[in-house]
This record gives C-alpha cells, sequence and structure tokens, in this order.
C-alpha cells in the first residue's frame, strides 16, 4: 500500500504540479519517501510551547538531493531556528537559562 501511495501519490503530485520539494512540519511523511527510496532532509524549524524542538521535513524525487540541501539551507538560514543544545548533568536548561555557574 504504501508503495502505491509513493509511485501513484508522491511521484504524481510532484510531477504534475512541477514541484521542487513536498514540504511538512514533523516528520510524517519519512513513510511515503523512505520506501520508495525518495531523498529527504529535516531541519530545525522552532520550538513547542513547552521548549522541545521541531523540525521541517523536505522531501523530492530521486536526484533531488542537490536541490534539496539548497532549499534545506535556505531555510535554517532564513528562520536561525536552531539553538545549541545545553545540558547539565542533573537534567536539560531550559531556554534562557545560564549553562554557568553564577560568579
Amino acid at each position: 500500500m504504501m508503495s502505491k501511495l509513493s509511485g501513484e501519490g508522491f511521484e504524481k503530485l510532484m510531477k504534475e504540479n512541477e514541484l521542487d520539494a513536498m514540504v511538512t512540519i514533523g516528520v510524517e511523511a519519512v513513510g511515503v519517501t523512505a520506501l520508495e527510496g525518495y531523498p529527504a532532509i529535516t531541519v530545525p524549524a522552532g520550538y513547542d510551547d513547552k521548549g522541545m524542538p521541531f523540525g521541517m521535513f523536505f522531501g523530492g524525487l530521486k536526484g533531488s538531493e542537490p536541490k534539496l540541501i539548497e532549499i534545506a539551507y535556505g531555510f535554517e538560514q532564513a528562520t536561525m531556528a536552531r539553538r545549541p543544545p545545553c545540558s547539565r548533568s542533573l537534567g536539560i536548561v531550559g531556554y534562557g537559562e545560564s549553562h554557568y555557574p553564577p560568579i
């Protein structure tokens, strides 16, 4: 069933609409692209109200890897959504908290 969805759904949609990429929030579309070997990339897109990160998923047709990388890089540069992770031995440091001890 997923193979049929990939070939008759995803590929048909991409070609008929002359799309460079399929874009979704999160990774729900991974199954459609992975099953038939379509390339995909996920990049940081933001944080939910609890501070958990989520990504933007870009998928394309076979051979579209350079275009997907270009699109994903452009998205990253435009949003600057990624924050370096901070951690402590006893837990995770929340956004806005310093990971350095007080002076």
